[in-house]
């Protein structure tokens, strides 16, 4: 018998709780279906389930054997896909999703060249800060930063998103650098004020004290793109991701506050509603983003991430 049928028809049988609703599942008879599972037992030596006329029970050995069934099954079904997409013209209309600033400041790049691969394909891109209900709203693909919080979704990790303290040099000059959390405290802040998560200035000091930086703010916006601006004029300190802020790092332009502090590092992730099905554009789409980010992202270039100087 054929490996792969008989291994398909003992994972129907354990998901299906019963060997003749697997066997319909494959358009056999529950004689047969029992006959792929014995054939594996014969092979192996062992015994996988315990049948009866009304009941159907997995031994210890039979559930280990059946989660690495399943995944090879899964694999051999993505091969197969994949083969398949490799001959197929990319086409149709893509429905994008995305925090509006993480969108505007590095999406558009990335979309104008995967429309140049993909010349039959249309892109409708939706930035806003909102979570979207991505199948009331016919969404593709989202792009989610920080905690996930749809466990329905399915979710692939894009690249980091490390956080930064960050002030400019006309700013320190006047004021001159908080040396640790009690200074940063006393120091006009920027901030974010409406983050899912980390919105909080949290920070970690050299001797592992976690320090929580509250108090009046100098300025509070919900866009971050305005607190970058404010930041670079030197109106205060601000904190966010390096998405935002690492390129004017990167420059000189901004300069990382405590070096020697760890801060909280999310994660940028891609999500959509199922794995199975999904269309061929959204998988080439997100394949496509994992590639241009990855995880040294091109905003992480700068002397100043959470992971390598603790800012």
């Amino acid at each position: 018998m054929d490996r792969l049928t008989s291994m398909a028809v003992f994972v129907a049988a354990v998901d299906e709780g019963s060997l003749s609703r697997a066997a319909q599942r494959f358009g056999l008879s529950a004689s047969m279906a029992g006959k792929h599972v014995s054939a594996i037992e014969a092979d192996l030596n062992i015994r996988l389930m315990q049948r009866s006329t009304r009941q159907l029970s997995v031994t210890d050995v039979g559930r280990a054997y059946y989660t690495r069934c399943k995944r090879i099954l899964e694999e051999v079904e993505d091969a197969n896909r994949e083969a398949s997409d490799a001959q197929q013209v990319v086409r149709g209309v893509l429905r994008v999703a995305a925090p509006v600033t993480f969108g505007a400041m590095h999406l558009g790049d990335v979309l104008a060249r995967y429309l140049e691969q993909h010349p039959a394909v249309a892109v409708e891109v939706i930035l806003n800060d909102r979570y979207v209900d991505l199948l009331g709203e016919g969404i593709d693909v989202a792009i989610r930063i920080g905690r996930l919080l749809d466990s329905d979704l399915v979710a692939r990790r894009l690249a980091p998103c490390r956080m930064a303290f960050c002030a400019s040099p006309d700013f320190l000059k006047r004021y001159g650098a908080p040396r640790n959390a009690e200074e940063l405290r006393g120091a006009p802040r920027l901030a974010f004020s409406e983050a899912v998560s980390a919105g909080d200035w949290t920070l970690t000091d050299p001797e592992g004290q976690r320090h929580l930086i509250d108090g009046p703010l100098r300025m509070e916006a919900n866009n971050t793109q305005m607190l970058l601006a404010a930041a670079l004029a030197g109106a205060g300190v601000a904190y966010g991701p390096t998405f935002v802020f690492g390129g004017r790092i990167a420059t000189g332009e901004l300069i990382a506050l405590l070096p020697d502090h760890r801060t909280s590092d999310l994660a940028i992730h891609a999500v959509y509603p199922t794995a199975r099905n999904v269309s061929l554009k959204a998988r080439r789409f997100i394949d496509y983003l994992i590639a241009s980010f990855g995880s040294e992202p091109a905003w992480d270039l700068a002397p100043a991430t959470s992971e390598r100087t603790g800012a």
